[in-house]
């Protein structure tokens, strides 16, 4: 098992927290970002982990970790990123973006499944958007979920909350035929793009989303698994969640949210 963390962003939203650091090392609770989600992998015995770094790279120097650059990381997005680590992706890989943490009984779902491609959904995340968005539509993108637990639609901008059975939180796995299939896609969209990104018309195939990549394999009757999660995981994307987890951190509350483990 290896784990691939996306963590080449700059993260303009949070402001002076980035003006010297990448978005991962970034502190939350004494511990950057990545360091967290490292201990997290070591915890549930994963320690073949490679980090995609682009912005102030050098920053970036945790030991016993294989390092890759998205040299173009001002200009892509996360397909690309994951891209400049494809000599990873074989075997069984779990993929994290780089500004999440989570609980190791998140990952452990995440390993235990057998399905080629998985994905974890947090059902309860209405009432985490609500602590940080004043309409949490503003943020909130589909996520459709079928009887049988297999994701048939993710990553639209939506305007009502039937199109939501859940948030997508940037961690996921592929393994087997979902790693030559996730090869395939990326390499086809890719070589087809240059008048139309088949990914996502309405970007360049550079700016592709990986909730693009996902929604096209569905389009491909690829089965990507749902793993549902009820919170355990934090994104930090602006000043305001910056200074949200760390009120709930101090007043002892934040445990509404994760149970931080050490």
């Amino acid at each position: 098992m290896k784990a691939i963390i996306l963590a080449a962003g700059e993260g303009k939203r949070l402001g002076y927290l980035t003006k010297d650091r990448p978005k991962c090392m970034v502190n939350l609770f004494g511990k950057s970002l990545l360091q967290r989600q490292i201990e997290i992998f070591h915890l549930c015995d994963i320690f073949d982990i490679s980090v995609v770094t682009g912005y102030k790279n050098e920053i970036i120097n945790l030991p016993g970790i294989t390092y890759f650059k998205n040299p173009k990381f001002n200009t892509t997005n996360m397909v690309e990123t994951l891209f400049c680590a494809r000599n990873k992706l074989s075997g069984s890989v779990i993929i994290s973006y780089g500004d999440i943490i989570y609980e190791s009984t998140i990952l452990k779902k995440l390993i235990e499944s057998i399905d080629d491609i998985t994905v974890v959904v947090d059902l309860y995340w209405k009432k985490y958007w609500k602590m940080r968005f004043t309409n949490i539509l503003d943020d909130a993108e589909s996520l459709v979920i079928d009887e049988e637990g297999f994701i048939q639609d993710i990553g639209r901008k939506v305007t009502s909350l039937d199109d939501i059975c859940g948030q997508y939180i940037g961690l996921m796995k592929f393994q087997n035929n979902g790693i030559i299939d996730l090869k395939k896609t990326y390499d086809n969209a890719k070589k087809n793009s240059i008048k139309l990104n088949p990914l996502n018309p309405n970007l360049p195939f550079n700016k592709s989303y990986m909730t693009d990549l996902l929604q096209t394999m569905i389009k491909s009757n690829l089965k990507i698994r749902a793993i549902p999660v009820r919170n355990g995981w934090l994104e930090l994307d602006s000043i305001h969640d910056y200074d949200l987890y760390n009120k709930m951190y101090d007043d002892n509350s934040l445990s509404e949210l994760i149970k931080l483990e050490t």
